[in-house]
């Protein structure tokens, strides 16, 4: 290691320093940390290294961490380090962990309890150690494990404990509030300890409580009253003192205390008054120190409530301060003018002169700490000078956001205090020239708002003479190069809404400047736009003033250009100006009115204007208007009627795995028979919230969808269930009004057995299972009224939409459907048999479909019983496609049943459950008997009278009431016969 240097350390880390410093660029300086860094990490790790070389390590590991270097391999050394028990080692390993470390790194975890166990130890210099290093390191989640000792510690015998426990303590509330609330009387109580240093540390956590809510602690005014009057008699020890200005820093600290404590309250005001002026006379103004006092009280006085010989007091330590020599104590002096001219105006008017040297001060952070205290001080009789001053400054620098920030405040100034609309004018064209694009957009807005409102007085001839002289300034202007666009924007508006206004210009004249801009500017699609509005704007005057209307050359071939532009929003404004200038002049006054611009447009948010049509369209059967935010899981396929008729029905599809059949229900259903080898296993639907509630399901045979347009499976390997292939017969359907969906039969309850409709509405209950957030609910409510609107339209949707989304139109699919399954039911074809009818929807939308928000039960039954009227035409085609439809009833046998059978059989058992009419129409099961397909009922009771017979001569009077279709002639007369 070589000999011994200075202060302990290896003469290698003197030289080490020494290259450091003597380097001669941040090469040479990194190449020699890497050197070093190479070095430490070969010897760190060395076997048995002295506790007196790894100290010096670590020191090493400090400074190249200094250096900006990374040193992480050594942080475990240093950490190892605090848990020795020397105690320079273990103040070492607390230094570098403070320096290496923050809160929220990994290796915290491992000093925490060598923290707590420093705490606890006898050796104040240890305590001091740990407690330096709760301020740096503890983190809000191990604040817990730590408070109660360093609560402890504030009742210590030594004062520097005690000091650094409430400074530990004031950082724990600046990370985490909430775990010191309780503590707070504590800082109260440390205010009065007997030693300086313990107090004035007190007063940082109080100053932060104090700014936060001040009310609360009125009733230590007395207290920090009387502690700085004590300072300020110099009652504190000498070592106190700092340039003979005794304990500056905490009257710096009390002064700021009483002035948040003073504000606003006359009462807490009156008792700072005496202590406050007795500082400012007794503070030396030749140190620095003595100046910073005497600043915080010319602070303190602006503050608290006024009193006029503090405020004189101030006001000649402001005079000091500006006629000094020194920068520092100007720039002082005009900061603090800045805070008294909010009290007392007149005080900067004592200051005038001094404040004109300091602008012409070359000291640039003086001359805008100057601009500022000017700003406050405007008023309509030194607006002229003040604004002057401030363009000619912003022209001669080159910071673009401070030339910003004046750009505003001239214009600010500028429409406060404007002494003639003329000087008004010229001030923003001086701004927004030398200004450029840097001024704020909403600044050429506010201007072009304010010539069209004018100054807001009754005289409409001043605002004229504002407009007037707008236009002829910005004609002289128009022709120099280099405007900014935002100017341009102004100038263009401007020349549109009155260029023509007071007939001094011509229209021509003012079509062809903007044309010279459009075509100046041809690459800024914004000024062309502005420009193409301008010209819309004067021809469309002339048109309404009866003029003709002569467009020159140069307009003529700039509008041709923008017809063909890339830009749409140019081509839209080109044939915009074609189509005005086209049209009469009394159409022209209506869209184009002259002066208009400040007009307030009153806005129909419900167009209520449209109300006949939408009502006249509704009572045509057109579907009522979705509001978006209620669209959420309620989609219906069928609405797109214009896209079902061209495309095939494919919402109907579903790819998910086919589920296990479920166990049949003894107690609902006959016994049935093993399904067969070559069959399909169904799909079972989630849930169908409808009005229709699933309590069990089997296995089907066949599909029955004769009359929807479903995949033809023949031949086709399964891919779920038992590994062969479905034949031909599996497919063969048999006719019912009850719809298969997946696996699961459910009574047609709507009333419209159209297959798009069954396909969209099976959609449509898969869509409407989407959950809706409370939020959005509560959103709808709020938005739409009502306390679950929202809910009561999804649970109505599926209803609705079925009932409403059959058409004419749809009989070409149904008949595509019919045909296939004729196709396949290969064993029926000795004699050609009718289509298989559709017992309740005969094409006409207007007398089977309803519109009503409602669900009606009755009519869900009347479907339910659509299979078996009582009528010779329904047996015979029932017969001639299903085997058997008795044996679909629970209370029945389930073979040996033929169709005569059916008329006879009541579908509405009376001897089961108690189940609700609107939710218990599912229930549906499958069974299979003498290898045919055939569907059952659910057995269900419903609430009052038996509605059997009334519903059976209903739904025949509805079907004999129906005009047979066209598309299917034969239908109605199989059905009645």
């Amino acid at each position: 290691m070589g000999s011994q240097g200075g202060f302990g350390q290896s003469k290698e880390f003197l030289d080490l320093v020494k290259s450091i410093g003597e380097a001669r660029s941040k090469a040479e300086e990194d190449r020699i940390v890497l050197h070093e860094i190479d070095t430490l990490k070969r010897r760190i790790i060395e076997p048995d290294v002295p506790k007196r070389k790894m100290k010096e390590y670590i020191i090493r590991l400090v400074y190249i961490e200094m250096l900006g270097h990374d040193a992480s391999f050594g942080y475990i050394h240093a950490v190892k380090m605090t848990h020795d028990d020397n105690l320079s080692l273990k103040r070492t390993g607390y230094l570098a962990v403070t320096l290496f470390l923050n809160e929220d790194h990994d290796l915290i975890i491992l000093i925490v309890n060598t923290i707590q166990k420093d705490l606890k130890s006898d050796n104040y210099l240890v305590v001091c150690a740990a407690l330096n290093a709760v301020c740096k390191l503890i983190n809000e989640e191990t604040i817990p494990a730590v408070l109660p000792q360093v609560v402890e510690l504030l009742g210590h015998s030594k004062e520097g404990v005690r000091k650094k426990a409430v400074m530990a303590l004031h950082r724990f509330y600046q990370r985490s509030p909430s775990t010191v609330t309780h503590l707070v009387s504590n800082f109260r109580k440390r205010l009065c300890d007997n030693d300086p240093g313990v107090m004035g540390a007190t007063l940082c956590p109080l100053y932060d409580l104090i700014t936060i809510d001040g009310s609360s602690y009125k009733d230590l005014v007395i207290s920090f009253v009387s502690i700085l009057k004590q300072v300020a008699e110099r009652r504190l020890p000498k070592s106190y003192d700092y340039h003979q200005m005794p304990a500056p820093f905490i009257q710096i600290k009390l002064l700021k205390i009483l002035a948040s404590l003073g504000g606003g309250d006359k009462q807490a005001s009156e008792k700072m008054y005496t202590v406050v002026g007795d500082i400012m006379r007794k503070c030396d103004s030749s140190s620095n120190i003595g100046n910073a006092v005497l600043y915080e009280c010319i602070c303190c006085a602006s503050s608290i409530h006024p009193n006029p010989k503090l405020l004189e007091a101030a006001a000649d330590a402001i005079s000091k301060f500006l006629k000094s020599d020194s920068h520092n104590l100007k720039y002082m002096g005009i900061d603090a003018l800045g805070r008294l001219i909010k009290i007392s105006p007149e005080i900067a008017e004592q200051h005038q002169l001094a404040v004109i040297d300091c602008l012409e001060d070359p000291d640039d952070t003086l001359k805008r700490k100057t601009f500022e205290l000017l700003y406050k001080m405007t008023k309509s009789s030194n607006v002229e000078v003040i604004v002057d001053r401030m363009i000619d400054y912003m022209i001669n620098i080159n910071d673009n956001h401070y030339k910003t920030e004046i750009a505003s405040r001239c214009v600010e100034l500028a429409e406060q205090f404007a002494p003639s609309n003329q000087w008004f004018i010229q001030t923003m064209n001086r701004v927004f020239e030398h200004a450029g694009d840097l001024v704020n957009i909403k600044v050429a807005h506010n201007l072009m708002r304010l010539i069209a409102e004018g100054f807001g007085e009754d005289d409409d001839t001043a605002d004229t003479q504002l407009r007037s002289s707008a236009v002829g300034s910005y004609l002289r202007i128009i022709g120099e190069p280099k405007l900014p666009s935002a100017f341009l924007h102004v100038i263009c508006w401007v020349l549109g809404e009155y260029g023509t206004a007071d007939g001094k210009y011509s229209a021509s004249y003012i079509t062809g400047k903007l044309c010279d801009v459009a075509e100046a500017h041809s690459s800024d699609d914004t000024v062309k736009a502005y420009a193409v509005t301008a010209l819309m704007k004067i021809y469309a005057f002339e048109v309404a003033a009866g003029r003709k209307v002569g467009m020159l050359p140069e307009c003529q071939s700039l509008i041709e250009e923008l017809l063909a532009s890339h830009s749409t929003d140019l081509q839209q404004r080109a044939y915009e100006l074609q189509a005005v200038i086209g049209l009469d002049t009394r159409a022209v006054e209506s869209i184009m009115p002259m002066d208009a611009s400040c007009e307030d447009i009153e806005i129909d948010q419900s167009l209520s204007f449209l109300n006949n049509y939408v009502q006249q369209s509704l009572e045509n059967g057109a579907r009522p208007y979705i509001p978006e935010n209620e669209r959420s899981g309620i989609l219906d396929v069928s609405s797109f009627r214009s896209q079902d008729h061209h495309e095939a029905p494919t919402h109907s599809l579903r790819f998910e795995a086919y589920e296990l059949p479920k166990p049949v229900v003894p107690s609902r259903a006959p016994p049935v028979s093993p399904v067969s080898s070559t069959e399909l296993v169904p799909i079972s639907e989630p849930s169908y919230p409808r009005e229709i509630q699933q309590t069990a399901s089997v296995p089907f045979e066949s599909d029955i969808g004769s009359s929807e347009l479903k995949l033809r499976l023949d031949g086709v390997q399964k891919k779920w269930g038992r590994p062969t292939y479905s034949s031909s017969a599996s497919s063969t359907s048999s006719l019912s009004s009850q719809r298969t969906v997946n696996g699961v039969t459910q009574p047609d309850g709507t009333g419209n057995p159209n297959p798009k409709t069954r396909n969209s509405s099976s959609y449509d209950s898969r869509r409407s299972q989407i959950e809706i957030s409370p939020e959005k609910q509560k959103l709808a409510a709020s938005l739409f009224g009502g306390p679950s609107k929202l809910e009561k339209r999804l649970s109505s949707t599926g209803p609705k939409i079925s009932k409403t989304s059959s058409n004419p139109g749809d009989y070409s699919q149904m008949a595509k459907g019919v045909s296939s399954s004729s196709e396949i039911s290969g064993e029926k074809k000795a004699t050609p048999l009718q289509p298989p009818p559709d017992l309740v929807d005969l094409g006409e939308p207007s007398s089977v479909t309803s519109t009503a928000s409602s669900v009606d039960p009755f009519k869900q039954l009347e479907g339910l019983l659509g299979p078996t009227q009582d009528t010779s035409a329904v047996n015979a085609v029932v017969s001639a496609k299903t085997p058997d439809i008795m044996s679909l009833y629970a209370d029945m046998p389930s073979s040996g049943q033929n169709s005569s059978n059916v008329a006879n059989a009541n579908p509405l058992p009376s001897n089961t459950e108690d189940v609700s009419i609107t939710s218990g129409l599912s229930n549906a099961i499958y069974g299979t008997a003498h290898g045919g397909s055939t569907l059952v009922y659910p057995t269900q009771t419903s609430k009052g009278p038996n509605p059997k017979d009334s519903l059976e001569k209903d739904a025949l009077v509805r079907q004999m009431g129906v005009t047979p279709s066209s598309q299917n002639p034969n239908l109605f007369s199989d059905l009645l016969g």
